[in-house]
């Protein structure tokens, strides 16, 4: 591999990296780990779900992270009388001259918060599908090309059941990342408590100017990975499919499934496994963590790190997972434990 040491773009990107992860900090107390995944989002160019109960700062994360990417923002509320029109926009009628126009909805943006989605039915989180997938939007019979960047910002509250609905599986595999916004330690919510501003209002500076965007697009392209951790990538990813021993499995995945079955038959708790989307997804997000870590190549720690953002939404867990109170990243972690590290 190259010296990083003598290669300038990395040591500019990690700067770049750097600076975004100090000013979020400025209104952000701790939750390092979810401003390092919204990041990873955007340089890998991916779509992120942050789940968490209320008052965990999920809004606020994102609100800045806008103000420093200075890309267009904008924000939906979902609510259960939502429509796809709402989101995606419609077309008017112009009597003056007899025709149809667009009036194009605020997924029409480079970032978009989609707070609390699960508050919306199945009918408006699909039309979020093309948008995410395809990065355009169909409006009557004219198709629509977003901006790029394109982002997906989404929250959700994971308590609260009524009058919310599930995002279908199809909607979950678009997001890149689903990251888990927890507690506050006891040192950073006396942080937060002593502050008493409005953190909104604490000034941060643009660090990803389209300019700096592009140099950590570049730097990623070079990122190497091996063919031995793309092997154990794919490996990580097969393995949650229970269908995979009864087809030919490279020897990782055979010596994995034999050892969870010797173990612990963890197997039994999932229903359908993640999907050479996946595979991709952790490919990248390990490219991003290497860029963290001034390395122009891939790590099997990159991988283990970026396993459980990456798996834990697009795992289909059974009801015997639910009866016996099993969770995916539990899961993700046992098939961590068994795998062998190349």
């Amino acid at each position: 591999m190259s010296d990083i040491k003598k290669n300038p773009l990395f040591l500019e990107v990690k700067d770049i990296l750097d600076n975004a992860k100090k000013e979020m900090a400025k209104r952000i107390v701790g939750q390092e780990e979810v401003v390092e995944g919204v990041l990873t989002a955007l340089v890998a160019g991916g779509h992120v779900l942050l789940e968490g109960v209320p008052g965990l700062a999920k809004t606020l994360i994102i609100k800045s992270f806008s103000d420093i990417s200075g890309l267009d923002f904008k924000r939906i509320q979902f609510t259960p009388d939502l429509l796809p029109a709402d989101l995606v926009g419609t077309l008017m009628y112009d009597q003056q001259n007899g025709q149809f126009y667009p009036r194009k909805g605020p997924v029409f943006t480079n970032l978009l918060l989609a707070d609390e989605i699960n508050r919306a039915p199945a009918k408006v989180q699909s039309a979020l599908l093309e948008a995410m997938a395809e990065g355009q939007v169909t409006i009557g019979d004219t198709t629509h090309i977003l901006s790029e960047p394109f982002f997906v910002m989404a929250t959700q509250n994971p308590i609260e059941q009524e009058g919310t609905y599930n995002l279908p599986e199809a909607e979950l595999d678009r997001f890149l990342l689903k990251i888990l916004v927890n507690y506050p330690s006891a040192e950073e919510e006396m942080k937060i408590v002593k502050n008493g501003k409005d953190p909104l209002k604490i000034p941060v500076n643009i660090v990803f100017t389209s300019e700096n965007l592009e140099k950590c697009k570049a730097a990623l392209s070079k990122v190497h990975c091996d063919d031995k951790i793309i092997e154990y990538i794919v490996s990580l990813v097969a393995v949650t499919r229970p269908e995979t021993e009864k087809k030919s499995a490279p020897l990782r995945v055979s010596s994995a499934t034999a050892s969870i079955k010797k173990g612990d038959d963890i197997l039994r708790y999932i229903s359908f496994g993640a999907s050479p989307r996946a595979s991709i997804a952790l490919c990248l997000c390990a490219k991003v963590q290497a860029l963290f870590e001034s390395r122009d190549f891939v790590l099997p720690e990159d991988v283990k790190k970026a396993a459980l953002h990456v798996l834990r939404h697009r795992l289909v867990l059974s009801y015997e997972a639910a009866a016996d109170g099993i969770s995916a990243d539990a899961l993700i972690s046992k098939i961590l434990t068994y795998m062998p590290t190349p």
